[in-house]
């Protein structure tokens, strides 16, 4: 093995490199473990490179040594007629050990210290919360069940079940300080981008009939019919989560954003960004609010609620222009089949006045966009025909997709009374009203200059909608089974913390994976407890991405056999926080 300095300009790394024979003879080489980006490691070395390399050509001794020892042969033996011990766990999780290692960089133990020194409690705060993590993220459930997948953890529990639910309290009542707490030491792990915050919310629904003061009756995102909670939720500008509360289901979703915009200016130090949000929580109050001081925002426009006046100029095809250009274009004069047409975005700036704000709305118009909404609605047309021919139900329900939207009902009267039947047809007034709309997309801003800054800005509001599905989906966050006001508390936290988990591992593999496709690798690694306790073997598949974690994170579960002994030192490893002694 040797030591290699490997990457672009201005983002190098050391690694330590294993030359290896593939199987057609020919050699070659692959990383074999990450030693830290070029800069940090400079800075460690007082910018001596010279220096740093004799120091990483020496770890490269160390793990050819150590390599060489993995790779000695083992005996064991194996019996037809022996039966494996019973009630002995033969199979173990070791994707928790990628998590392990973030939570110590994390500092998560130092938090749960502080936490311990205020409250009177003798289990460990500590393994409870981080396997509550690990358990969310590996295999979603209730906290019962759990508690139950933590058994199969190389590291079983040395709690009670009992131990879990009383901690939820604590967690609930620490959950601010949680938060504060893991903001500022995420930066450890990935320096935080502060300069726009984005906000969004969701709510939560309970498989339950009485509602109460927190689980209440209010307008479901899927349209249960089930009591639910809001969630608001901050996050960077790298799609990384900031911080989140809770609030009761029936409350205005624009009155959730002061309360938890003003811990974050307070307690975590961030006063000066760029606020982004989606028209419904981007109201006139919303707004003015992000006005004082060095706050400015990005806010989606409904064209449909924009005063008649401004809404004329806005949808005028004359007075666009596209981006880096001055040069006014009448959109009635484009050739939408020309294909650099189809894919190019126009724009022009209406500025409006609401009360005492000056700000900007900033229309774009996209052929692109304007084809997709016309495929999608032609879809919705041809169904709400099959829905006429068919005679089904033509209720318009609270969709705003609802293809019954479409039918216009008309009643017949004979000799002036109402008969009993009713024709239904196409209402072609409100097919001709919405495709008035057709490719357009608006923003509004109390910023000034670089328009395409702006609206990369407001383009990146999908990160948010991406949290929540995989908070949703992925960890599966909802239906909501706990009852007690503060546990469910704690169950939102263990969410929006393992959420914050999942987002700097994904930042450690630099985005080079789906969520689909790195959960069901840390998932699916399981190792095999061999007879007699004499070590472990892998029973997953090598993958790029298992190797591609390995590489980051700097130790190895897929050697063909793990004494235990290497893997208590490998557990040791995760536990150590690096970061911090660097």
């Amino acid at each position: 093995m040797y030591a290699a300095i490997n990457g672009v300009k201005n983002n190098k790394s050391v690694y330590i490199m294993q030359s290896y024979r593939k199987e057609n003879g020919q050699t070659s080489s692959r990383v074999y473990r990450k030693l830290g980006r070029l800069d940090e490691l400079l800075e460690r070395f007082s910018g001596d490179q010279e220096e740093m390399m004799v120091w990483a050509k020496q770890e490269a001794a160390k793990d050819t040594s150590a390599y060489n020892l993995k790779t000695e042969a083992v005996s064991i033996s194996f019996f037809q007629t022996s039966r494996i011990p019973k009630d002995e766990e033969r199979s173990f999780n070791v994707g928790y050990l990628f998590l392990q290692q973030l939570c110590t960089e994390l500092r998560l133990y130092n938090i749960c210290r502080k936490i311990r020194s205020r409250h009177k409690f003798t289990y460990d705060f500590h393994a409870i919360l981080t396997d509550l993590i690990y358990a969310r993220i590996l295999s979603p459930s209730s906290k019962l069940s759990s508690y139950s997948f933590c058994s199969s953890l190389l590291e079983p529990p040395k709690y009670n079940l009992q131990n879990v639910y009383r901690a939820l309290s604590v967690m609930a009542e620490e959950s601010g300080f949680i938060q504060e707490e893991l903001y500022r030491n995420s930066n450890f792990v990935h320096p935080r981008n502060k300069r726009v915050l984005y906000y969004d919310c969701t709510n939560y629904y309970f498989e339950i009939e009485q509602d109460d003061e927190l689980r209440r009756y209010g307008k479901s995102k899927e349209h249960r019919p089930n009591p639910i909670v809001i969630m608001g939720l901050f996050m960077d500008a790298d799609g990384i989560p900031l911080a989140f509360d809770v609030f009761p289901g029936n409350q205005n979703e624009q009155t959730t954003l002061k309360p938890l915009e003003n811990t974050i200016v307070r307690d975590f130090g961030c006063s000066d960004f760029i606020f982004c949000s989606d028209a419904g929580l981007g109201s006139k109050s919303n707004r003015f609010f992000n006005s004082f001081g060095n706050r400015a925002y990005v806010i989606t426009q409904s064209l449909k609620k924009m005063k008649k006046e401004d809404r004329d100029i806005a949808l005028n095809p004359t007075q666009y222009r596209t981006l880096g250009s001055d040069k006014k274009i009448d959109l009635r004069t484009l050739d939408e089949t020309d294909e650099k047409v189809f894919n190019t975005i126009y724009y022009k700036e209406v500025p409006v006045v609401t009360g005492n704000m000056d700000e900007t709305v900033i229309v774009t118009y996209s052929p692109k966009y304007k084809a997709y909404q016309q495929k999608i609605r032609s879809r919705q047309i041809e169904r709400a025909q099959q829905m006429i021919s068919n005679q089904e139900k033509k209720r318009k329900g609270k969709n705003p997709n609802d293809p019954a939207r479409f039918i216009q009902k008309t009643s017949i009267t004979e000799d002036g009374e109402l008969a009993s039947k009713c024709i239904y047809s196409l209402d072609q007034d409100r097919i001709d009203e919405e495709a008035m709309y057709d490719g357009f997309y608006a923003v509004i801003t109390n910023l000034e200059g670089d328009i395409g800054e702006i609206l990369k800005i407001n383009r990146q509001r999908w990160e948010i909608e991406e949290n929540f599905r995989i908070m949703k989906s992925e960890f599966e966050a909802r239906p909501v089974y706990a009852r007690r006001e503060d546990r469910i508390k704690a169950h939102f936290l263990t969410c929006y913390i393992s959420l914050l988990v999942y987002r700097l591992l994904e930042k450690k593999l630099q985005g080079s994976y789906t969520c689909e496709q790195i959960l069901k690798t840390i998932r699916g690694m399981q190792m095999t407890l061999l007879p007699q306790n004499s070590g472990y073997i892998p029973a997953y598949k090598r993958t790029d991405i298992t190797d591609d974690l390995h590489a980051t994170f700097g130790f190895h579960t897929d050697y063909e056999f793990i004494s235990k002994s290497t893997m208590r030192t490998i557990i040791k490893e995760t536990k150590q926080n690096k970061i911090q002694k660097e």
